[in-house]
Protein backbone atom coordinates (compact mmCIF):
# COMPACT_ATOMS: atom_id res chain seq x y z
CA UNK A 1 0.00 0.00 0.00
CA UNK A 2 1.24 4.00 -0.56
CA UNK A 3 0.11 6.41 0.90
CA UNK A 4 0.55 10.10 0.79
CA UNK A 5 -0.41 12.52 3.48
CA UNK A 6 -3.67 14.27 2.72
CA UNK A 7 -4.86 16.63 5.34
CA UNK A 8 -7.96 15.56 6.29
CA UNK A 9 -11.43 17.05 5.93
CA UNK A 10 -13.67 17.44 9.54
CA UNK A 11 -17.00 18.69 6.96
CA UNK A 12 -18.16 16.29 4.27
CA UNK A 13 -17.93 17.74 0.46
CA UNK A 14 -20.85 18.96 -1.28
CA UNK A 15 -21.12 16.40 -4.02
CA UNK A 16 -24.83 18.30 -5.59
CA UNK A 17 -23.12 19.09 -8.76
CA UNK A 18 -20.61 19.24 -11.39
CA UNK A 19 -19.44 22.62 -9.91
CA UNK A 20 -19.33 21.38 -6.41
CA UNK A 21 -16.74 18.70 -7.50
CA UNK A 22 -14.79 21.52 -9.34
CA UNK A 23 -14.52 23.37 -5.93
CA UNK A 24 -13.49 20.33 -4.03
CA UNK A 25 -10.83 19.83 -6.70
CA UNK A 26 -9.57 22.89 -6.32
CA UNK A 27 -9.19 23.17 -2.39
CA UNK A 28 -6.96 19.50 -3.29
CA UNK A 29 -4.53 21.24 -5.57
CA UNK A 30 -1.74 21.39 -3.22
CA UNK A 31 -1.91 18.20 -2.07
CA UNK A 32 -2.18 16.97 -5.29
CA UNK A 33 0.97 18.54 -6.04
CA UNK A 34 2.95 18.03 -3.41
CA UNK A 35 2.10 13.72 -3.64
CA UNK A 36 2.57 14.49 -7.75
CA UNK A 37 6.99 12.89 -7.40
CA UNK A 38 5.78 10.15 -4.92
CA UNK A 39 2.60 8.93 -7.47
CA UNK A 40 5.59 9.00 -10.28
CA UNK A 41 8.32 7.68 -8.66
CA UNK A 42 5.49 4.84 -7.19
CA UNK A 43 4.21 3.99 -10.61
CA UNK A 44 0.93 4.53 -9.40
CA UNK A 45 -1.31 6.94 -7.21
CA UNK A 46 -0.98 6.45 -3.54
CA UNK A 47 -4.17 5.18 -2.12
CA UNK A 48 -4.53 8.45 -0.28
CA UNK A 49 -4.49 10.44 -3.57
CA UNK A 50 -7.61 7.88 -5.04
CA UNK A 51 -9.58 8.17 -1.29
CA UNK A 52 -9.08 12.02 -1.82
CA UNK A 53 -9.99 12.17 -5.47
CA UNK A 54 -13.40 9.41 -4.60
CA UNK A 55 -14.21 11.63 -1.53
CA UNK A 56 -13.98 15.13 -4.05
CA UNK A 57 -16.43 13.15 -6.58
CA UNK A 58 -14.55 12.93 -9.24
CA UNK A 59 -14.88 9.33 -10.00
CA UNK A 60 -19.07 10.14 -10.21
CA UNK A 61 -19.40 13.24 -12.23
CA UNK A 62 -20.10 10.42 -15.19
CA UNK A 63 -21.93 8.01 -13.65
CA UNK A 64 -26.02 7.57 -14.34
CA UNK A 65 -27.88 9.96 -11.56
CA UNK A 66 -30.30 6.63 -11.45
CA UNK A 67 -27.36 4.63 -9.75
CA UNK A 68 -26.16 7.62 -7.61
CA UNK A 69 -23.77 9.32 -10.26
CA UNK A 70 -24.20 13.11 -10.98
CA UNK A 71 -24.26 12.37 -14.87
CA UNK A 72 -22.65 15.79 -15.96
CA UNK A 73 -21.80 16.77 -19.72
CA UNK A 74 -18.25 16.50 -21.57
CA UNK A 75 -17.59 19.55 -20.71
CA UNK A 76 -17.40 19.23 -17.25
CA UNK A 77 -15.56 15.66 -17.55
CA UNK A 78 -13.07 18.47 -19.44
CA UNK A 79 -12.56 20.80 -16.27
CA UNK A 80 -12.39 18.20 -13.79
CA UNK A 81 -9.46 16.50 -15.81
CA UNK A 82 -7.70 19.34 -16.34
CA UNK A 83 -7.99 20.57 -12.56
CA UNK A 84 -6.81 17.25 -11.55
CA UNK A 85 -3.75 17.78 -14.17
CA UNK A 86 -2.74 21.63 -12.62
CA UNK A 87 -1.93 19.66 -9.54
CA UNK A 88 -0.93 15.32 -11.05
CA UNK A 89 -1.01 14.49 -14.59
CA UNK A 90 -1.04 10.85 -13.61
CA UNK A 91 -3.91 11.60 -11.29
CA UNK A 92 -5.98 13.54 -14.40
CA UNK A 93 -5.29 10.16 -16.59
CA UNK A 94 -6.35 7.69 -14.15
CA UNK A 95 -9.29 9.68 -13.09
CA UNK A 96 -10.13 10.71 -17.11
CA UNK A 97 -10.03 6.73 -18.23
CA UNK A 98 -12.63 6.21 -15.75
CA UNK A 99 -14.60 8.52 -16.17
CA UNK A 100 -15.01 7.56 -19.60
CA UNK A 101 -15.40 4.33 -19.26
CA UNK A 102 -18.50 5.40 -16.57
CA UNK A 103 -20.04 6.47 -19.47
CA UNK A 104 -19.42 3.81 -21.74
CA UNK A 105 -20.43 1.88 -19.31
CA UNK A 106 -23.93 3.94 -19.12
CA UNK A 107 -24.70 2.19 -22.94
CA UNK A 108 -24.55 -1.31 -21.51
CA UNK A 109 -27.60 -3.31 -20.10
CA UNK A 110 -28.79 -2.13 -17.33
CA UNK A 111 -28.27 -5.54 -15.69
CA UNK A 112 -24.44 -4.64 -16.09
CA UNK A 113 -24.80 -1.15 -14.31
CA UNK A 114 -26.53 -2.53 -11.79
CA UNK A 115 -23.62 -5.00 -10.43
CA UNK A 116 -21.26 -2.47 -10.82
CA UNK A 117 -22.87 0.15 -8.87
CA UNK A 118 -24.30 -2.22 -6.39
CA UNK A 119 -22.40 0.18 -3.62
CA UNK A 120 -22.20 3.77 -5.02
CA UNK A 121 -21.26 5.33 -8.06
CA UNK A 122 -17.50 6.13 -6.58
CA UNK A 123 -16.25 3.18 -8.92
CA UNK A 124 -12.86 3.32 -10.29
CA UNK A 125 -13.07 1.60 -13.89
CA UNK A 126 -10.21 0.30 -15.83
CA UNK A 127 -10.49 -0.12 -19.77
CA UNK A 128 -8.93 -0.50 -23.30
CA UNK A 129 -10.68 -0.21 -26.38
CA UNK A 130 -8.49 -2.01 -28.65
CA UNK A 131 -9.60 -5.45 -29.15
CA UNK A 132 -6.75 -7.60 -28.05
CA UNK A 133 -8.48 -10.32 -26.71
CA UNK A 134 -11.44 -12.64 -27.83
CA UNK A 135 -14.61 -13.69 -26.99
CA UNK A 136 -16.27 -16.87 -28.18
CA UNK A 137 -19.97 -17.69 -27.73
CA UNK A 138 -21.42 -20.19 -25.37
CA UNK A 139 -24.69 -20.53 -23.78
CA UNK A 140 -25.54 -17.37 -21.80
CA UNK A 141 -22.84 -15.18 -22.37
CA UNK A 142 -18.95 -15.72 -23.55
CA UNK A 143 -15.58 -17.30 -22.82
CA UNK A 144 -12.81 -13.78 -22.99
CA UNK A 145 -9.33 -14.50 -23.45
CA UNK A 146 -6.41 -12.45 -23.87
CA UNK A 147 -4.36 -9.20 -22.97
CA UNK A 148 -4.96 -5.49 -22.58
CA UNK A 149 -2.20 -3.29 -22.56
CA UNK A 150 -2.20 -0.01 -21.42
CA UNK A 151 -5.09 -0.35 -19.24
CA UNK A 152 -4.72 2.72 -16.80
CA UNK A 153 -6.05 2.97 -13.35
CA UNK A 154 -5.52 -1.04 -13.32
CA UNK A 155 -4.24 -0.80 -9.71
CA UNK A 156 -7.16 0.67 -8.32
CA UNK A 157 -9.86 -0.31 -10.82
CA UNK A 158 -12.55 -3.14 -9.72
CA UNK A 159 -14.11 -3.30 -13.10
CA UNK A 160 -12.15 -3.11 -16.63
CA UNK A 161 -13.99 -3.06 -19.98
CA UNK A 162 -12.09 -4.73 -22.39
CA UNK A 163 -11.90 -4.59 -26.13
CA UNK A 164 -12.62 -7.90 -27.76
CA UNK A 165 -13.23 -9.97 -31.14
CA UNK A 166 -15.98 -12.08 -30.45
CA UNK A 167 -15.91 -15.00 -32.37
CA UNK A 168 -18.11 -18.00 -33.40
CA UNK A 169 -17.74 -21.76 -32.73
CA UNK A 170 -15.53 -21.80 -36.75
CA UNK A 171 -13.74 -18.94 -35.58
CA UNK A 172 -15.29 -16.69 -37.86
CA UNK A 173 -15.92 -12.60 -36.35
CA UNK A 174 -18.69 -11.99 -35.65
CA UNK A 175 -18.27 -8.23 -34.07
CA UNK A 176 -16.47 -6.48 -32.29
CA UNK A 177 -16.83 -6.28 -28.54
CA UNK A 178 -16.22 -4.40 -25.08
CA UNK A 179 -16.55 -7.16 -22.51
CA UNK A 180 -17.17 -6.00 -18.61
CA UNK A 181 -15.35 -7.73 -16.28
CA UNK A 182 -15.33 -7.55 -12.44
CA UNK A 183 -11.45 -7.15 -11.01
CA UNK A 184 -11.80 -10.63 -8.99
CA UNK A 185 -11.60 -12.82 -12.39
CA UNK A 186 -8.85 -10.80 -14.31
CA UNK A 187 -4.95 -10.19 -12.92
CA UNK A 188 -2.57 -7.30 -13.69
CA UNK A 189 0.85 -8.34 -14.87
CA UNK A 190 3.35 -5.22 -14.15
CA UNK A 191 4.52 -3.71 -17.42
CA UNK A 192 3.90 -0.09 -17.59
CA UNK A 193 7.42 1.36 -17.43
CA UNK A 194 7.45 4.09 -19.43
CA UNK A 195 9.28 7.91 -19.57
CA UNK A 196 6.06 9.97 -18.47
CA UNK A 197 2.66 9.37 -17.55
CA UNK A 198 3.78 6.80 -15.05
CA UNK A 199 1.81 7.34 -12.05
CA UNK A 200 -1.24 5.88 -14.28
CA UNK A 201 -0.48 2.46 -13.01
CA UNK A 202 -1.22 1.80 -17.11
CA UNK A 203 -0.22 -2.05 -16.72
CA UNK A 204 -1.68 -4.98 -18.52
CA UNK A 205 -5.15 -6.65 -17.96
CA UNK A 206 -5.75 -10.54 -18.22
CA UNK A 207 -8.16 -12.55 -18.39
CA UNK A 208 -7.77 -16.50 -18.95
CA UNK A 209 -11.13 -18.06 -19.76
CA UNK A 210 -13.49 -15.77 -17.75
CA UNK A 211 -16.80 -15.98 -18.46
CA UNK A 212 -18.77 -12.81 -19.16
CA UNK A 213 -22.73 -13.02 -19.25
CA UNK A 214 -24.35 -11.90 -22.01
CA UNK A 215 -25.84 -8.49 -20.39
CA UNK A 216 -22.19 -7.55 -20.02
CA UNK A 217 -20.43 -7.45 -23.65
CA UNK A 218 -21.40 -4.33 -25.61
CA UNK A 219 -21.45 -4.59 -29.44
CA UNK A 220 -18.64 -1.38 -30.66
CA UNK A 221 -19.45 -1.47 -34.27
CA UNK A 222 -22.89 -0.29 -33.27
CA UNK A 223 -21.73 2.22 -30.38
CA UNK A 224 -19.26 3.39 -33.48
CA UNK A 225 -22.17 4.07 -35.31
CA UNK A 226 -24.63 5.45 -32.43
CA UNK A 227 -26.57 2.32 -31.88
CA UNK A 228 -26.62 2.09 -28.29
CA UNK A 229 -28.29 -1.12 -26.21
CA UNK A 230 -29.10 1.40 -23.32
CA UNK A 231 -31.33 3.77 -25.21
CA UNK A 232 -31.77 6.79 -22.60
CA UNK A 233 -34.25 8.75 -23.87
CA UNK A 234 -34.29 10.83 -20.63
CA UNK A 235 -30.28 11.15 -20.93
CA UNK A 236 -28.72 13.82 -23.67
CA UNK A 237 -25.49 12.81 -21.82
CA UNK A 238 -25.22 9.13 -22.38
CA UNK A 239 -27.02 9.85 -26.17
CA UNK A 240 -23.52 11.89 -26.95
CA UNK A 241 -21.77 10.39 -30.34
CA UNK A 242 -19.15 7.45 -28.79
CA UNK A 243 -15.89 8.62 -31.14
CA UNK A 244 -15.84 12.31 -30.36
CA UNK A 245 -16.35 11.50 -26.26
CA UNK A 246 -13.93 8.97 -26.68
CA UNK A 247 -11.45 10.82 -28.67
CA UNK A 248 -12.16 14.61 -26.62
CA UNK A 249 -11.86 13.21 -22.71
CA UNK A 250 -8.16 12.74 -23.37
CA UNK A 251 -7.79 16.26 -24.04
CA UNK A 252 -8.78 17.20 -20.67
CA UNK A 253 -5.55 16.02 -18.53
CA UNK A 254 -3.21 18.17 -21.41
CA UNK A 255 -5.45 21.42 -20.59
CA UNK A 256 -4.63 20.99 -17.33
CA UNK A 257 -0.95 20.12 -17.64
CA UNK A 258 -0.30 23.18 -20.25
CA UNK A 259 -1.82 25.80 -17.68
CA UNK A 260 0.30 24.43 -14.55
CA UNK A 261 3.67 24.77 -16.74
CA UNK A 262 2.28 28.03 -17.64
CA UNK A 263 1.86 28.87 -13.70
CA UNK A 264 5.10 27.80 -12.87
CA UNK A 265 7.11 29.69 -15.88
CA UNK A 266 5.67 32.59 -15.27
CA UNK A 267 4.86 32.63 -11.25
CA UNK A 268 9.53 32.21 -11.19
CA UNK A 269 9.96 35.08 -13.96
CA UNK A 270 10.29 37.54 -11.41
CA UNK A 271 12.41 35.73 -9.34
CA UNK A 272 14.94 33.88 -11.09
CA UNK A 273 18.07 35.33 -13.62
CA UNK A 274 18.15 35.05 -17.36
CA UNK A 275 21.79 32.29 -17.46
CA UNK A 276 24.06 34.06 -19.33
CA UNK A 277 22.16 37.22 -20.06
CA UNK A 278 22.24 41.16 -18.33
CA UNK A 279 18.78 40.06 -17.15
CA UNK A 280 18.32 39.92 -12.87
CA UNK A 281 14.82 38.38 -13.84
CA UNK A 282 13.44 36.36 -16.86
CA UNK A 283 10.34 38.92 -17.08
CA UNK A 284 12.56 41.76 -17.89
CA UNK A 285 13.91 40.09 -21.33
CA UNK A 286 12.17 40.38 -24.45
CA UNK A 287 12.54 37.32 -26.03
CA UNK A 288 11.50 35.54 -23.01
CA UNK A 289 8.13 37.87 -22.86
CA UNK A 290 7.64 36.51 -26.39
CA UNK A 291 8.17 33.12 -25.79
CA UNK A 292 5.72 32.93 -22.76
CA UNK A 293 3.08 35.02 -24.83
CA UNK A 294 3.25 32.48 -27.54
CA UNK A 295 2.86 29.80 -25.05
CA UNK A 296 0.20 31.22 -23.64
CA UNK A 297 -1.69 31.80 -26.79
CA UNK A 298 -1.04 28.24 -28.18
CA UNK A 299 -2.55 26.93 -24.28
CA UNK A 300 -5.50 29.36 -24.88
CA UNK A 301 -5.76 27.93 -28.58
CA UNK A 302 -6.12 24.37 -27.04
CA UNK A 303 -9.04 25.71 -24.27
CA UNK A 304 -11.08 27.23 -27.38
CA UNK A 305 -10.79 24.30 -29.46
CA UNK A 306 -11.57 21.62 -27.02
CA UNK A 307 -14.33 23.75 -25.36
CA UNK A 308 -16.24 24.08 -28.96
CA UNK A 309 -15.92 20.41 -29.67
CA UNK A 310 -17.07 19.28 -26.17
CA UNK A 311 -20.22 22.22 -26.48
CA UNK A 312 -21.10 20.61 -29.93
CA UNK A 313 -21.25 17.62 -28.43
CA UNK A 314 -23.73 18.66 -25.90
CA UNK A 315 -25.67 20.56 -28.09
CA UNK A 316 -25.89 17.62 -30.44
CA UNK A 317 -26.48 14.93 -27.53
CA UNK A 318 -29.42 17.23 -26.37
CA UNK A 319 -31.02 17.70 -29.83
CA UNK A 320 -30.86 14.08 -30.08
CA UNK A 321 -28.91 14.06 -33.11
CA UNK A 322 -26.24 11.84 -34.20
CA UNK A 323 -23.55 14.11 -36.07
CA UNK A 324 -22.58 13.58 -39.59
CA UNK A 325 -19.24 12.07 -40.59
CA UNK A 326 -17.56 15.68 -41.08
CA UNK A 327 -18.65 17.02 -37.88
CA UNK A 328 -17.75 13.94 -36.09
CA UNK A 329 -14.14 14.39 -37.53
CA UNK A 330 -14.12 17.67 -36.97
CA UNK A 331 -14.23 17.08 -33.25
CA UNK A 332 -10.77 14.63 -34.40
CA UNK A 333 -9.47 17.75 -35.49
CA UNK A 334 -10.04 19.99 -32.36
CA UNK A 335 -8.70 17.47 -30.73
CA UNK A 336 -6.04 17.54 -32.61
CA UNK A 337 -4.78 20.99 -32.31
CA UNK A 338 -5.93 21.19 -28.88
CA UNK A 339 -3.14 18.65 -28.47
CA UNK A 340 -0.21 19.85 -31.00
CA UNK A 341 -1.01 23.30 -29.34
CA UNK A 342 -0.15 21.83 -25.76
CA UNK A 343 3.02 20.08 -26.87
CA UNK A 344 3.96 23.13 -28.64
CA UNK A 345 3.37 25.45 -25.67
CA UNK A 346 5.45 23.11 -23.52
CA UNK A 347 8.38 22.96 -25.54
CA UNK A 348 8.37 26.75 -26.03
CA UNK A 349 8.29 27.32 -21.92
CA UNK A 350 11.27 24.62 -22.11
CA UNK A 351 13.21 26.54 -24.62
CA UNK A 352 12.59 29.63 -22.19
CA UNK A 353 13.60 28.12 -18.86
CA UNK A 354 16.52 26.39 -19.99
CA UNK A 355 18.16 22.84 -19.41
CA UNK A 356 17.61 23.72 -15.24
CA UNK A 357 14.08 22.86 -16.04
CA UNK A 358 15.05 19.07 -16.33
CA UNK A 359 16.23 18.84 -12.97
CA UNK A 360 14.57 15.96 -11.14
CA UNK A 361 13.44 18.77 -8.33
CA UNK A 362 11.87 21.16 -11.21
CA UNK A 363 8.11 20.23 -11.69
CA UNK A 364 8.05 21.51 -15.18
CA UNK A 365 10.00 18.39 -16.57
CA UNK A 366 7.55 15.74 -15.11
CA UNK A 367 4.91 17.73 -16.91
CA UNK A 368 6.36 17.84 -19.59
CA UNK A 369 7.18 14.28 -19.94
CA UNK A 370 3.86 12.93 -18.53
CA UNK A 371 2.16 15.52 -21.20
CA UNK A 372 3.80 14.18 -24.37
CA UNK A 373 3.44 10.69 -23.40
CA UNK A 374 -0.34 11.33 -22.75
CA UNK A 375 -0.68 13.07 -26.17
CA UNK A 376 0.69 10.17 -28.02
CA UNK A 377 -2.32 7.77 -26.73
CA UNK A 378 -3.36 5.55 -30.36
CA UNK A 379 -6.90 7.52 -29.89
CA UNK A 380 -6.00 10.35 -30.85
CA UNK A 381 -2.77 10.84 -32.99
CA UNK A 382 -3.23 14.65 -34.49
CA UNK A 383 -1.86 13.43 -38.25
CA UNK A 384 -4.52 10.75 -38.48
CA UNK A 385 -6.84 13.19 -36.72
CA UNK A 386 -6.64 15.59 -39.68
CA UNK A 387 -6.01 13.24 -42.22
CA UNK A 388 -9.50 12.11 -41.06
CA UNK A 389 -10.93 15.38 -41.21
CA UNK A 390 -9.43 16.59 -44.51
CA UNK A 391 -11.03 13.43 -46.52
CA UNK A 392 -14.15 13.92 -44.87
CA UNK A 393 -14.17 17.69 -45.82
CA UNK A 394 -13.41 16.86 -49.20
CA UNK A 395 -15.62 13.31 -49.57
CA UNK A 396 -12.85 11.43 -50.08
CA UNK A 397 -12.55 7.65 -49.18
CA UNK A 398 -12.46 6.82 -45.72
CA UNK A 399 -10.98 3.32 -46.71
CA UNK A 400 -13.76 2.14 -43.23
CA UNK A 401 -12.68 5.79 -41.78
CA UNK A 402 -9.03 4.84 -41.06
CA UNK A 403 -10.29 4.10 -38.05
CA UNK A 404 -13.72 3.24 -36.23
CA UNK A 405 -13.64 5.78 -33.42
CA UNK A 406 -15.39 9.09 -35.21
Amino acid sequence: MTTTAFEPSTTAPRLDSGADVLDNLRALLPDLRAGAAANEQARRLSDDTVAALRRAGAFRIAAPARFGGLETNLRTMLDVSSTIAEGDGGASWVTTLSNINHWALGLFDERAQAEVYADGPDVVISGVVSPTATARRVEGGYRVSGQWPYASASLHATWCTGGVVVLDEDDSVLDQGMALIPSSDYTVDDTWYVAGMRASGSNTVVADDVFVPEHRMLSMMGAFSGSYVAERTDSAFARSAFGPMLVMVLVGPQLGMGRAALDLVTTKAAEKSLAYTVFERQADSVAFQMMVAEAALKIDTAHLHAHRAADDVMRWAEAGVYPDLVSRARVRGDAAVALRSVTEALNILLDATGAGAFADVNALQRIWRDSNVGARHAVMLPRVSVETYGKALLGVELHDHITPII
